[in-house]
């Protein structure tokens, strides 16, 4: 039993007494008001983190088995079956949108990434075989060549530079396949100048209005995305990709893409990565109507997974934390790769309410 609090003998000359004895501040605004328990924190809470917030990452690869992946424990290359399988178990926990990630197989590969429209390659197949299985499910597919590139770029290579006009007609040809395979939404991850308004005029001239566009309008050229390059083997196969994805120490720069991107036909836009840019999500969410998008990248999740394997962090309250940082920096939506796991935290937290 706590003890009665004791009235300090020697009381503070330069703070007031009530009419019990006891310190008083004269303060009339108290915002520990709004904070003294979980039902009253519940109703004034801004941001709330639903399932329906969440795009989850899914690689897949042609195998008949899975391949983990050692830098993202938990994640793993699905075979196309056991990707079928994982959807149905995140959409059942209420995740109901995936994005999908190849490794392709190096002997598909070539500089002008001619695989990345095959209607018979492993993206199509894939969509066609999760829309089969879970037809209310949003599929977005990734638009860019580095899966499929010889050189590890997400465009064509020419003489050590990146081509933009000749990669974006690549690009085209990767959208409509995708679409024809029956996707929801493309999301064009290559940072080529213009790319987005081609490939919505392409989709629009062979009847997929309807089809959108998820634009990373502010990728940067970051550290942060180490471990999704072990998962497709895609690192640069020479130099980096500063020169198309952005410099890391610019913030204004985001809004010229957008202005780009609203122009062009984007239907979301995207900031990649995440935590270490909330500034830029919230640059972009006070500067368009466009639902804003960011994504928790390969690089953030090891962290807090190393962390939490240390005992340094509690995985769970650390993760719902982050992801609720992005709602309140302005992400209408997320993409995680702990987008299941998640969702279940989410089912117990409400369970316990």
């Amino acid at each position: 039993m706590a003890a009665a609090t004791e009235i300090d003998p020697a009381p503070n000359p330069f703070i007031e007494r009530d009419s019990n004895g006891r310190p008083w501040v004269q303060q009339r605004a108290r915002p520990r008001r709004n904070r003294q328990s979980e039902t009253v924190r519940r109703m004034v809470r801004e941001n709330t983190v639903t399932p329906a917030d969440f795009i989850y990452p899914l690689f897949i690869h042609m195998a008949d088995t899975n391949v983990a992946i050692p830098s993202m424990p938990g994640c793993e290359r699905h075979s196309l079956k056991s990707m079928v399988a994982e959807a149905k178990e995140a959409y059942a926990v209420g995740v109901k949108a995936f994005v999908l990630f190849p490794k392709v197989d190096d002997a598909l590969k070539s500089n002008r990434g001619e695989e990345a429209y095959n209607p018979t390659g492993i993206v199509p197949t894939a969509v066609r075989m999760l829309k089969a299985a879970l037809p209310d499910s949003i599929v977005f597919t990734d638009v860019a060549l580095d899966p499929y590139s010889s050189m590890g770029h997400d465009g064509i290579v020419e003489d050590g530079k990146i081509l933009n006009d000749e990669t974006i007609e690549q690009l085209c040809k990767q959208a409509l396949c995708q679409a024809r395979a029956g996707c929801d939404f493309v999301a064009p991850s290559d940072m080529m100048d213009g790319r987005v308004g081609a490939i919505r005029d392409s989709l629009d001239a062979h009847g997929f209005k309807n089809v959108g566009i998820l634009a990373y309008t502010a990728k940067y050229a970051s550290a942060f995305y180490g471990p999704f390059r072990d998962a497709l083997d895609s690192h640069p196969g020479f130099g980096d990709k500063k020169t198309y994805q952005q410099d890391p120490a610019n913030g204004r720069e985001a809004l010229i893409e957008l202005r780009l991107d609203e122009a062009e036909g984007a239907d979301m836009v995207m900031v990649k990565p995440g935590m270490p840019y909330l500034d830029v999500i919230r640059r972009l969410k006070d500067n368009t109507d466009l639902p804003v998008a960011a994504y928790h990248v390969s690089g953030e999740y090891c962290m807090l997974k190393a962390a939490a394997e240390r005992g340094w962090l509690d995985e769970r309250k650390a993760v719902l934390e982050a992801l609720t940082c992005f709602k309140r920096a302005g992400a209408d939506v997320i993409l995680t790769y702990y987008a299941k796991q998640a969702a279940v935290w989410l089912a117990e937290d409400h369970a316990q309410q």
